[in-house]
């Protein structure tokens, strides 16, 4: 295993709140501040409550009901987290759980599936980020005044346990139903490593905990001692985690001396900045990374540094826009505070986090939802960037702040074979159980591959796979209609490959199969073998005058 190199910067806050700081910090800045006069009627207003109000109360579990509105009104990402939930929250970059195996929040009254983890229970049978989950075993988790707690305590549970869970699709009218076995849900955060080309190696980190840059140097060493030259490294999806590992991350890519990110807060301790050492195994490899609207926090901070250095091009579309920084505070009551205490930069001196303002949660919530709506997916022209906001790399290429990162290369959402048709039998979960069928019945058989072109070799001819899964698909009641059918015959070939893939071989092999057809990951190795991504990126101009 690599061991993490000294990278030249202090650090003390972590990205979503993972650096705990302990008692004696909280405990030194009570003691040294000045209580305000808000402070001074807040303590009032308790007492009375305590002292004079018609009806015993608790004020304990009083204030443990205000502080999570108190917290959530300052910011989009300051959080209270009680004393009952920490343990699991924290468990997310941990090691591994058992349970369903998806990442959610809550937005109003309404559980939403943020994540489905790679790999887990709850992919393996369908569900898909966005989906509403209303009931767990006949409990009600949407539309009422579910905690975290509840919503933790109804989906995670021992391994080789059963829950039904009920959830709203939006593209579908009726409710779906899945039966999910709960199991240990995988925690690695590097899940896809393959060659794609005798000289390009591919990489997906799908977050960033805390072993993630460990995982990230083995993956990127192996490659190299297959033959990689050029690496892709995949962020799409990528929501963060802990700073300190994408920050270990671009040290291996840059000289000496560059900036990787700095932070600015009110306090002094919170003003930090990461400096490349030189000591990166990987300097000379050419670099390409792959964003979405689903790339946050962490993983715009490595983007970020990638793009500013010019040290490689960034393909996909536009980053979600999170440069807040959070302490973790844990209480003396074992519940704990995500505060936000300083904005992170990238190395041009931009600030990506998207606009917000105190109070309309929902409205930032709703943004990328708008970003949809507006066309951004599918248009770059539809992106409004702040001509206000402009930056320069170090070669000078024009880069923009104040929402995300924009990609170098922009590549729209494929919905290449999306029909109605492939829509119905992906959301009654048609596809994987019939890739499960498949794979069950001719485990002996697909098991002796030991790569994905030996197991496509395996399989039956596509049109004898595509008639096999029509039928089955007639059989639960959904008709053959293949006026649609031969509209999603590409798409519904490759879901049933890389899900009989997946079973057989693990994920790897499915992002792989995915990844032959996906245009950002082709888009990337087309500019790495037409030499778009050298080691220094130059502006437009300047690339032609070198040529």
């Amino acid at each position: 295993m690599a061991n993490k190199k000294a990278v030249g910067y202090v650090l003390i806050p972590l990205v979503l709140g993972l650096g705990v700081v302990g008692g004696l910090f909280l405990g030194r800045y009570v003691a040294t501040s000045r209580e305000s006069e808000g402070l001074k009627k807040l303590r009032t207003v308790l007492s009375l409550i305590d002292a004079e109000y018609v009806d015993d109360l608790n004020i304990d579990s009083l204030m443990d009901g205000i502080y999570p509105d108190l917290l959530s009104s300052l910011d989009p990402h300051s959080a209270y987290i009680a004393h009952e939930d920490l343990q699991t929250v924290n468990d997310e970059l941990g090691s591994s759980f058992s349970g369903v195996g998806v990442m959610f929040q809550q937005v109003n009254d309404t559980v939403v599936i943020a994540e489905v983890v790679a790999g887990g229970p709850a992919e393996k049978v369908g569900l898909a980020n966005g989906d509403k989950i209303l009931e767990a075993d006949g409990v009600k988790l949407s539309g009422v005044k579910a905690s975290s707690q509840d919503v933790f305590k109804a989906l995670r549970g021992p391994a080789d346990t059963k829950v039904k869970l009920k959830v709203k699709r939006s593209n579908s009218k009726q409710p779906l139903e899945f039966d999910v076995i709960r199991g240990d849900v995988p925690q690695h955060s590097v899940d896809c490593v393959y060659m794609m080309t005798d000289d390009t190696g591919y990489v997906r980190v799908s977050k960033f905990a805390a072993t993630t840059y460990t995982e990230f140097i083995d993956a990127l060493a192996d490659l190299r001692e297959k033959g990689a030259k050029k690496f892709v490294v995949d962020l799409r999806g990528n929501t963060g985690g802990f700073l300190d590992q994408p920050i270990l991350m671009a040290n291996e890519f840059l000289p000496k001396g560059r900036i990787i990110v700095y932070s600015k807060g009110r306090r002094a301790d919170n003003e930090t900045m990461a400096v490349s050492d030189g000591s990166g195994a990987f300097q000379d490899s050419e670099l390409v990374v792959l964003t979405n609207e689903s790339t946050a926090s962490s993983a715009e901070i490595f983007a970020g540094a990638i793009q500013d250095n010019d040290r490689g091009l960034i393909v996909g579309r536009r980053t979600f826009g999170k440069g807040l920084v959070q302490n973790q505070v844990v209480l003396p009551d074992s519940s704990a505070l995500r505060l936000t205490v300083a904005r992170y930069f990238t190395p041009s001196g931009r600030s990506i986090q998207k606009d917000y303002k105190r109070g309309e949660a929902y409205k930032y919530d709703m943004d990328i939802s708008d970003r949809f709506s507006h066309g951004e997916f599918f248009n770059a022209d539809s992106i409004k960037l702040d001509e206000t906001k402009k930056f320069q790399t170090m070669a000078g290429r024009t880069v923009y702040g104040g929402g995300g990162i924009m990609p170098d290369v922009f590549v729209p959402e494929d919905t290449t074979g999306v029909t109605g048709y492939y829509i119905n039998v992906f959301n009654k979960g048609l596809l994987q159980e019939y890739a499960f069928d498949m794979a069950s019945a001719h485990r002996d058989e697909y098991k002796k591959a030991k790569n994905l072109d030996a197991l496509l070799k395996l399989l039956p001819p596509d049109q004898t796979l595509l008639e096999g899964f029509v039928s089955f698909a007639v059989k639960k009641g959904v008709p053959a209609r293949w006026y649609y059918i031969n509209q999603s015959h590409d798409l519904i070939l490759r879901q049933l490959k890389a899900l009989i893939a997946r079973d057989i071989l693990g994920y790897s092999a499915y992002l792989e199969m995915f990844n032959a057809s996906d245009p950002t990951v082709n888009r990337a190795l087309d500019a790495l073998e037409k030499g778009e991504s050298p080691v220094q990126i130059l502006p437009a101009g300047e690339a032609k005058e070198k040529k």
